[in-house]
């Protein structure tokens, strides 16, 4: 049976590594997982001398980096060795290597991964306002959360960890279209607050994304079920009380939302399936802006 060893109560750098392998190598899905103090190796067997048994962030290995001072981390070699994986895999089937969007790793995998190596290299120190409480949200204090509420289920703080990261993977891909459909697809345009964007698409992380990016304005426009959102920064002087006037004359069949900061106008929603979406285009939508 293939077995994954890592070090005990394992740190982000040590799930992450476990993470890759179990999600990204399918012949490793089901591996079991084993536990040893950190720098020891299975049963003191060299770290790689079974195929079948792979040691992270542990042993010395090739998926360890404490033997090392280059700015690496055990989930980045873990990330090169199945990359390695895969590139020989589709060398050796034509039709893998043929398939679309076969690709190992992509972007927002990669950056997922810097973010590891920047934790594992204790670079949160010299993040942005370090002291603040929004970082006890992020992965890190979590886990120590856990090592203190679980501190003999070693599998527990795995498992869990690995959650995290499932979601926090798919939060990542998803930021990195938002990304690209504000860069390819999106709209700018003025108004007496500053500049804004607007952008037709499925994704609603185009909104904050844009925020992020110095936009006083988002604005979303729902191709499929023709929602919108509209949302200005929260210390902007943006007061959005006439467009929402506008809106209900332009379209008074639409269900209108202003919320009471008048910095956010909403049309449609899924958490009321009664509302009715707006028939004006994003063009028009952003006119209105444009012009109050």
């Amino acid at each position: 049976m293939k077995t994954i060893i890592t070090h005990l109560a394992p740190d982000v750098d040590a799930i992450t590594s476990v993470w890759l392998l179990m999600r990204f190598l399918p012949d490793w899905k089901e591996a079991e997982v084993k536990f040893v103090p950190a720098g020891k190796t299975l049963n003191n067997e060299p770290a790689d001398h079974d195929p079948e048994i792979l040691h992270v962030d542990t042993g010395m290995g090739m998926l360890d980096h404490h033997q090392t001072d280059e700015d690496t981390c055990a989930a980045k070699r873990t990330m090169e060795y199945i990359r390695e994986q895969t590139t020989s895999a589709s060398r050796r089937n034509i039709k893998q290597r043929t398939k679309k969007n076969h690709s190992f790793p992509d972007e927002a995998l990669e950056r997922l991964v810097d973010v590891v190596n920047d934790i594992d290299h204790f670079r949160e120190s010299s993040f942005p306002n370090p002291m603040a409480d929004f970082y006890d949200f992020g992965l890190v204090a979590i886990l120590d959360g856990w090592k203190l509420l679980y501190s003999e289920d070693n599998i527990k703080i795995l498992n869990l960890g690995m959650l995290n990261l499932d979601g926090i993977y798919k939060s990542f891909q998803n930021k990195v279209w938002a990304e690209n459909e504000l860069k390819e697809n999106g709209v700018e345009f003025k108004t007496k607050w500053g500049k804004g964007i607007g952008v037709d698409t499925v994704n609603d992380e185009v909104v904050r994304v844009a925020q992020r990016q110095g936009y006083i304005l988002a604005v979303r426009k729902d191709p499929k079920k023709d929602y919108v959102r509209i949302k200005a920064m929260p210390d902007s002087a943006v007061d959005l009380t006439s467009c929402y006037n506008i809106y209900k004359k332009k379209d008074g069949e639409a269900t209108w939302f202003l919320h009471a900061s008048r910095k956010m106008l909403l049309n449609g929603s899924i958490k009321n399936p009664e509302s009715k979406p707006t028939k004006l285009t994003l063009r028009e939508i952003i006119e209105v802006l444009k012009k109050n």
